[in-house]
Order: C-alpha cells, then sequence, then structure tokens
C-alpha cells in the first residue's frame, strides 16, 4: 500500500520540480529504487534524502541498483556527515544538510548535578539494542546503586515484549518504565525530569531523538557506531562507549553523576552548540542553495 501510494503521488504531481526521496537502507531502499526509476520515466528530477546508517552497506551489496538511484538523481542529500563521506568516497556527489529542528521548541536545562535517572528513546527494534539499556540499570544494581530508566518508543520488531520479560528475569521491572510511544511534545516534557540521555544503538546515522536530547540539555551517552563519532566528540559533548559494551556505558553514566557543575554545564553547553547548526533558518538556507 506504501509503495502504490508513493507511486501515485510521484504520477499525480509529474509536474513537479523536484521529488524529494527519503531514502533507508532495508525495505525502503526499494521503494526508493522504484520512485527514483519513474521519476527518470517522467522526467521529473530527484533528489535522495539519505537517512539510514546502513546505506554504506547497501552500496557495497548492491552496486548496480546503488548506481540506479544515486548517479541519476539530480543530487543526493543528508543530514548526516558519516553517509556525506562514505557516498563522496564511493564517487556519489553528496551534500550535507542537517534534519530542521525548531530549537525555540527545546527548553534548554542548566544541570547543576546529574542523578541515575535515565532516559532512553528509540523504537524497540534488535538493531537499537533495547536491552543493553536494562543491562545497564541491572549491572548498576548489581554494584550496589540504584537507577531509575525510562524507555520511550513504540515497539516494531517484537522487542518490547522482551525487553519487560528481560526487566523481570534480571529483578530491575520495578526500576524501569515502559511508556510505549510517546508524541514529541510529550517525551520533551518527560525528559526535564531525568539527565542522562543513553543511545544504545548498533546501527545508526543521526538520530534527531539523540539530537533533542543535546538540545535539551541532557548529557548523552551513545554508542560509537555509524555516524555517531561525526556528530559526538567523547567527553566534549557528550560520552562514546563501544558498540554493546555495558560496563563501559555504566562507568560513562558514573563519570557523570561525579562530574561538577562546571564541567556539566560546559559539556551540555558544547552539545547545545553543535546542535544548533540543524536550526531550522540554517537548514532553509542549504536546501534553497540546492534548489535555486
Amino acid at each position: 500500500m506504501r509503495i502504490l501510494e508513493m507511486v501515485f503521488g510521484v504520477c499525480k504531481n509529474y509536474k513537479a520540480t523536484y521529488v524529494l526521496i527519503d531514502t533507508y537502507s532495508t525495505t525502503n531502499f526499494y521503494y526508493a529504487l522504484i520512485i527514483s526509476q519513474l521519476c527518470r520515466c517522467l522526467g521529473v528530477s530527484y533528489i535522495p534524502i539519505l537517512h539510514g546508517g546502513n546505506l554504506p552497506v547497501r552500496l557495497k551489496k548492491n552496486p548496480l541498483l546503488s548506481k540506479l538511484i544515486f548517479k541519476n538523481s539530480y543530487n543526493n542529500s543528508t543530514p548526516s556527515l558519516y553517509l556525506e563521506t562514505e557516498f563522496n568516497n564511493q564517487g556519489y556527489e553528496t551534500v550535507y544538510i542537517p534534519n530542521p529542528m525548531q530549537l525555540e521548541s527545546y527548553k534548554f536545562k542548566k544541570r547543576s548535578h546529574i542523578s541515575l535517572k535515565l532516559l532512553w528513546v528509540r523504537a524497540f527494534d534488535e538493531i537499537y539494542n533495547p536491552n543493553m539499556a536494562i543491562e545497564v540499570v541491572s549491572e548498576l544494581k548489581k554494584r550496589g546503586i540504584t537507577a531509575y530508566l525510562s524507555m520511550v518508543g513504540p515497539d516494531k520488531d517484537g522487542s518490547f515484549a522482551d525487553c519487560k520479560e528481560l526487566a523481570i528475569k534480571l529483578g530491575v521491572e520495578n526500576k524501569i518504565e515502559f511508556t510505549g510511544y510517546l508524541s514529541k511534545e510529550k517525551w520533551v516534557q518527560k525528559a526535564a525530569n531525568y539527565d542522562i540521555f543513553i543511545n544504545t544503538t548498533t546501527v545508526d546515522n543521526i538520530p534527531v531523538s539523540v539530537l533533542e536530547a543535546m538540545t535539551l540539555g541532557l548529557p548523552v551517552i551513545s554508542t560509537n557506531v555509524g555516524g555517531i563519532p561525526y556528530l559526538i566528540k567523547d567527553k566534549f559533548n557528550g560520552f562514546l562507549v563501544e558498540n554493546n559494551n555495558v560496563d563501559e556505558m555504566v562507568a560513562s553514566v558514573l563519570d557523570l553523576t561525579k562530574m561538577n557543575s562546571s564541567d556539566i554545564n560546559i559539556l551540555i553547553d558544547n552539545a547545545r552548540v553543535t546542535a544548533e547548526n540543524c536550526d531550522e533558518g540554517k537548514v532553509l538556507k542549504k536546501w534553497q542553495e540546492i534548489l535555486k
């Protein structure tokens, strides 16, 4: 149904100057393939907007299909410095344009100290490794340290139920809140009551939820995968840990709680400055340069 609607949308608007195609690395890659080739048949310029953190793998796995999409586009755009680098290295001219954010919608909060109230915001999907967040709380408990975790997001592949079972198995079910899906407005409001944002993904690009946390003044601890190191510099505007390394994430959580207020606010101020590059006014100017 989705691909039929996309095809209908392009055919209905065949006089458009450009078609923008959100492009990911899994099933949606084939949606992008179909829509891009339809645009070619109709003589409409198209711009893939590269989101999928695993797209570099797709370039190597499907070189001919990738060439059909990305070599024939008017331009390739991505909100990720990581994907810009990877695509340019593969010979696909790509321009970096961040995802736009209305910064005034995010109330920045200064923090004089960091409590062990952790926030995780993502879809419950194996590639985002939600189990790791639960294991962090469990490991802290083993060390005699009580932490509280709120996990916000919809179920995507059955991981939601698996996480609940794991929390019970590890004996931390009373320390973890599972909210399910929350609107952006609701989780942003909720974030004011938390002090650490953890990102446990195994594959990633430039997750909007991480940028939003940085905008809110929430210190971010993330796995060092995909495009994350292009966004976060360790101990400058956040913390990076190795993929699926629970002990490293626990150590970073504890390091944050020991920081003095001055160092905490330097960290979150640096993160806010990073996020300000995504201000919608700046992003609009970049799009105007492409679309002329």
